[in-house]
């Protein structure tokens, strides 16, 4: 009995959906799936047993010899999709795409059969098909499958996007990220190259000790970063749950109970704006060293993005855009010291270190710098409300330093007023022990000497919520302080930003090309799709 098609409530004409034209394609594909039906292969057939991908098969007989192939008749199973189709008379070629890379095909109608050769003039571009043959070299020296015995697996009822010149159009290679994949070797290679990074990272921290672990992904409290949170509802318990803004207060809870060094690789939601940096869903890589301070994991640092550098790109200097980044080189700024580098050479003396110390000396030296800004149209150091010292310190170098910090920078000894999970510096209270390491003028990665001290912890809390605003928590949670309360070892943490990561070594101008299925607008008509850090970027 034949498999059932598309039903009529997709196929009718008041109901058919603008995302399946052309229609007259969809229609005639359909019509092709029935004619195969009819030579008695199964419409959507349940396996087809490999021996090899195209991939492997370019990559381990690209360089033999058509007599070496003659000699040793090396027989194969491939599967894939056909990307490019001619027939001539009773023979014809096709190429078929496995794993990125594509391997041609010959298929005669003396070899393969009466049947299996009118298969054959039933196929599409885009078909996925299972191959029996021997490998050998065409007249033009091209590697290929002399097809003994052809299986049909799949029938692409559309067609590839832009007759296989390529998808371009950017918003619909985002939403229909398995065309961007078919069509863009390039894209394939990011993610491949994105799942190799993170096999970097687990391969660098478990060499070290850590233990992987899990942690919740919906909290009764949000907390652990400054962000808006999503929420949720538990329908049994009658609560409302947030959607994780960071694992950092579970991970630490993990270091009280004996975790000494612990990752955890985790995916964070943030209802914050959508850029070419930031995606509302992101992947960090966050974890806690126990018995060390900031300068422990400053050290680490310098190996860590050296040595991902090196493995995943062969160097550990990265061209990204117009720039060559050198990961082997990490220059280190204070923040404070970031200002005063980067003071814009017209606006008049560049504020001196002590200047910002003092108090109200950031505030004097962000309202220089706006009246050089209004004067040039540079970006204004815009204030919401009343700020603290270090809040002014910290809106200044947003304003004007930050972007500057192209090559690989470790920048640290971060406001107190900005930093309400860091140790303070005993000879500056007004500072605390937490750096970023900013690439391209991207934050990757925050982390600091953890606050270990329950009372001070209770109390910036405290002073957090009362500050308001829709970025901070709207409660105390008394359960980490009660964890810390049972004693939390000296510890560093630190979050890494995978997305960013990525983009920096694959050289990705946006967030969106590095994440699978980014979230986007809905369509016209009303599809659904699917598709900043504190401890990570």
């Amino acid at each position: 009995m034949r498999a059932p098609l598309y039903s009529k409530a997709i196929t009718s004409e008041r109901n058919f959906p603008l995302q399946f034209e052309p229609r007259d394609q969809f229609e005639q594909r359909q019509k092709k799936l029935e004619q195969i039906q009819a030579l008695g292969y199964e419409a959507y057939p349940r396996e087809f047993r490999w021996t090899e991908t195209a991939a492997a098969l370019v990559e381990q007989y690209g360089q033999t010899t058509g007599a070496e192939l003659e000699a040793n008749k090396r027989e194969v199973r491939v599967a894939g999709r056909i990307v490019s189709y001619r027939l001539m008379g009773k023979a014809g070629f096709a190429h078929l795409q496995g794993s990125g890379k594509r391997i041609q095909i010959y298929v005669r109608k003396d070899v393969v059969g009466e049947k299996a050769f009118q298969l054959f003039h039933l196929l599409d571009l885009g078909d996925s098909i299972g191959v029996r043959g021997h490998l050998f070299r065409t007249k033009t020296n091209e590697l290929s499958i002399w097809v003994e015995e052809l299986f049909f697996l799949s029938k692409a009822l559309l067609p590839l996007p832009e007759k296989w010149h390529g998808l371009t159009d950017v918003e619909l290679r985002y939403r229909q990220r398995y065309l961007d994949l078919i069509a863009n070797e390039k894209a394939r290679e990011v993610f491949v190259t994105r799942a190799r990074i993170v096999q970097e990272l687990r391969r660098f921290f478990d060499a070290r000790g850590y233990i992987e672990v899990e942690t919740p992904m919906m909290h009764p409290i949000a907390g652990g970063a400054t962000a808006r949170p999503f929420t949720t509802h538990h329908n049994t318990l009658d609560i409302t749950l947030y959607l994780r803004i960071a694992p950092e207060l579970y991970l630490k809870r993990l270091t009280v109970g004996g975790f000494d060094r612990v990752y955890e690789i985790n995916r964070n939601f943030r209802n914050e704006g959508i850029s070419t940096q930031h995606n509302p869903e992101f992947t960090m890589l966050e974890f806690y060293e126990a018995y060390s301070n900031y300068r422990d994991l400053m050290d680490m640092n310098e190996q860590l993005f050296a040595l991902v550098a090196k493995n995943i790109t062969g160097s550990t200097t990265v061209k990204y855009g117009e720039t060559e980044l050198d990961f082997s080189n990490m220059q280190r700024l204070t923040m404070r010291e970031a200002i005063v580098k980067y003071w814009p050479a017209d606006a008049g003396e560049a504020p001196a270190l002590a200047e910002l110390a003092r108090p109200g000396g950031a505030q004097e030296a962000t309202n220089r710098y706006n009246a050089w800004a209004k004067r040039t149209g540079a970006p204004y150091a815009a204030a919401k409300g009343t700020l603290a010292d270090g809040e002014w310190t910290g809106l200044l170098f947003e304003t004007m330093a930050e972007d500057k910090l192209v090559q690989p920078t470790i920048l640290y000894d971060f406001p107190t007023e900005i930093s309400p999970l860091s140790k303070q510096k005993p000879e500056d209270p007004s500072l605390t022990e937490r750096f970023e390491i900013y690439v391209a003028g991207m934050e990757v990665a925050n982390g600091f000497s953890e606050l270990n001290d329950p009372g001070e912890q209770e109390r910036r809390f405290l002073a957090q919520i009362a500050q308001g605003g829709e970025e901070v928590p709207k409660q105390l949670d008394v359960d980490y302080i009660r964890a810390l309360c049972h004693g939390m070892p000296p510890t560093a943490g630190e979050g890494i930003g995978i997305d960013r990561l990525t983009m920096l070594l694959t050289d990705s101008a946006s967030i969106r090309d590095v994440i699978l299925f980014p979230l986007l607008r809905p369509e016209a008509g009303g599809e659904s799709s699917s598709t900043t850090e504190a401890h990570g970027a």
